[in-house]
């Protein structure tokens, strides 16, 4: 069956456990376990809700190049400024 385990080999190592741990532990730790499994599964799926209205909600940024002369240049009106400046001081 399981790479030649059968199935009375795995009630006997289940009997063996309910034994050591009892059933109230196990019990706990399946339910924990189903928790942690649930909320994992609730997570990735808000995620992926997420990302789809990220997506849907916002059109792709275009970028066009037929606009000539808007760019700006930070150091040349620092220059500007400090002329002025200067020249006012004189």
């Amino acid at each position: 069956m399981l790479g030649g385990i059968s199935i009375w080999q795995l009630l006997i190592v289940l009997g063996i456990i309910i034994l050591v741990f009892g059933t109230k532990k196990l019990r706990n730790v399946g339910t924990d376990l189903g928790g942690a499994v649930k909320g994992f599964k609730k997570a990735v799926h808000e995620d992926e809700k997420d990302a789809d209205k990220k997506d849907d909600d916002q059109p792709q940024a275009k970028v066009r190049h037929d606009e000539a002369g808007n760019t700006y240049d930070v150091q040349a009106e620092e220059k500007d400024k400090q002329a002025a400046e200067n020249d006012e001081r004189k």
